[in-house]
């Protein structure tokens, strides 16, 4: 999974990457410090990775993994070039989800570009050029479509549907507004727009919010009222505890967080919404060799689950022996999970679970 982290400068878009990924990346009081874009690899938290760890005492420990991009801070004018916009908004196109920091904090030491702190006008502003962007693609697909038109009367209907999309970006509204067919979900697929892509919006507030109660920020309430239109989802960070924990060990995390009144970081609960917005799960395969998370799209059938460890478990699928996560620990081991009849033998049609724990048998 890729997530890329966008925003206007000096909203804490850095400072969050820089504390999640631990990935150094340069945090400055001005815009533009963030010239190419970093990326942080960081590993998910699954707690049952550990307890089958425990379990097995492998020889290696191999958790999912998500991609961080931080693309540095975009500006009014960005999809004509202004600042270092096209070079940016070709970065967010190459990933799966978007999460835009918005500043919910005032603090006078650090500078707004705009002059003042307004959640609403700071996601107009980003959501403008990223519509302006994917409008300048889409002209040149619709281009291409009538071309194709004069040949072949088959185009008429994609035509319709993307003149549809035109219609929605020219009144200001995002590609993934627009009420689609499964057909025409394919089809909107298959042009990468940038304002098709799911979102989360990252209300970054201060430390002392936390501590008070996310119901004393003003500017939350603005953030969660324009994401309920989206259908996006809404996640209160603070980038400022974010780079506190991110110096402590385990165990001084544990303390901090408690201290909070927060029951778990801010990156857990991200990776979280994340695994939620893009539907996603994980099945288990453990083993002395190795104990290691998959991550794969919910509704995945077993032969194409395997195919994430090798093509050749897909093309020589032949069973999948599954044992649901909570059996295989409550029993102590696979041979007693299996003695209680416990480890089922599933066929091309089984739909994979999240936390199946699974021993795929193929034949190539």
């Amino acid at each position: 999974m890729k997530l890329g982290i966008v925003g206007l400068p000096n909203v804490g878009k850095s400072t969050l990457f820089n504390a999640i990924t631990n990935a150094g990346a340069q945090s400055a009081n001005y815009p533009f410090c963030t010239i190419e874009p970093n990326i942080g690899v960081v590993a998910v938290p699954d707690k049952r990775l550990d307890k089958l760890a425990e379990m097995y005492a492998p020889e290696k420990f191999t958790p999912a993994t998500i991609e961080f991009v931080d693309i540095a801070g975009l500006v009014k004018g960005a999809s004509k070039g202004e600042g270092l916009g096209n070079k940016f908004l070709a970065n967010i196109r190459e990933v799966d989800a978007i999460v835009h920091v918005v500043r919910c904090f005032e603090n006078d030491d650090i500078v707004h570009v705009e002059g003042s702190i307004d959640p609403a006008r700071d996601i107009e502003t980003i959501n403008i050029e990223l519509i302006l962007s994917d409008l300048e693609v889409l002209e040149r697909r619709i281009e291409k479509i009538k071309k194709m038109l004069k040949a072949d009367k088959k185009y008429q209907a994609e035509l319709d549907f993307f003149e549809r999309v035109k219609m929605a970006l020219d009144r200001g509204e995002s590609a993934r507004s627009v009420d689609c067919s499964e057909e025409e979900a394919e089809l909107l697929a298959s042009v990468a727009l940038l304002t098709n892509k799911p979102i989360i919006y990252a209300a970054n507030m201060s430390e002392n919010d936390f501590k008070l109660g996310l119901e004393g920020n003003k500017f939350l309430s603005v953030v969660e009222r324009i994401a309920a239109k989206e259908s996006a989802k809404v996640l209160p960070i603070s980038a400022q505890i974010e780079s506190e924990i991110s110096e402590l060990d385990a165990e001084e995390k544990k303390l901090f967080l408690a201290d909070m009144g927060l029951a778990e970081s801010g990156l857990d609960r991200l990776i979280t919404a994340c695994y939620e917005l893009l539907g996603l799960i994980s099945f288990l395969t453990a083993g002395k060799p190795e104990v290691r998370a998959w991550t794969i799209t919910k509704g995945t059938k077993a032969p194409q689950a395997a195919g994430k460890i090798h093509t050749d478990f897909e093309r020589g699928f032949i069973r999948a022996e599954v044992v649901a996560f909570d059996d295989l620990i409550s029993c102590g081991s696979m041979a007693s999970a299996k003695e209680k009849g416990l480890v089922r033998s599933e066929g091309k049609d089984y739909v994979m679970k999240d936390g199946d724990v699974v021993l795929f048998r193929f034949n190539v």
